[in-house]
């Protein structure tokens, strides 16, 4: 997959320029739910556990959580790669926005992309709404980070929907 990858344009290095490492795949997932267009969708058990609990705080807070994305495979994030080639980006422009196959934290099973009604999913207008606000101020409770914020180390522009779940970063009870 890798190989793959490098055939398309991923340069060889780019795990070191971009200071991302390689993420292995969990071996067990679980379905936390549909996402915005009725796929189900999963996460590694921990990370699935933290999820719900956050989702469920939100909701009590008067808070709606709309899952976009959440496990992918490398081989699914090579798709994504492969298609957005077709159309007629350059790798350039497509890992300014997206990690390379192999180096997605997607593919840990412990990310969730977000939205909520009236927002348009995976788009910037999303730091503007009251679920991110609550998520700014709630989600490292349950051990979410966001993960792309401005200017962000891995040069991934910005993604306020893009939040990793971290058994450390929880301050109670997210890592059951």
């Amino acid at each position: 997959m890798l190989r793959e990858a490098a055939r398309l344009g991923v340069p060889h290095d780019y795990g070191r320029t971009r200071a991302l490492r390689i993420v292995r795949e969990p071996r067990e997932l679980v379905c936390v739910g549909e996402d915005i267009h009725a796929r189900h969708q999963w996460l590694a058990p921990r990370a699935a556990r933290a999820f719900v609990r956050l989702r469920d705080a939100a909701a009590h807070d008067g808070v709606e959580l709309q899952l976009v994305s959440a496990f992918r495979s490398a081989e699914y994030q090579l798709g994504i790669l492969k298609r957005k080639l077709e159309r007629g980006q350059s790798v350039e422009e497509i890992l300014r926005v997206s990690a390379a196959p192999g180096y997605s934290e997607h593919h840990s099973g412990r990310v969730v992309d977000l939205t909520t009604p009236g927002y348009a999913a995976l788009e910037e207008e999303f730091e503007h709404s009251p679920a991110f606000a609550w998520l700014a101020r709630r989600a490292r409770e349950f051990g979410f980070v966001l993960s792309y914020p401005r200017g962000n180390r891995h040069a991934i522009a910005y993604e306020p929907w893009h939040w990793c779940w971290h058994a450390r970063s929880s301050s109670r009870g997210a890592t059951a």
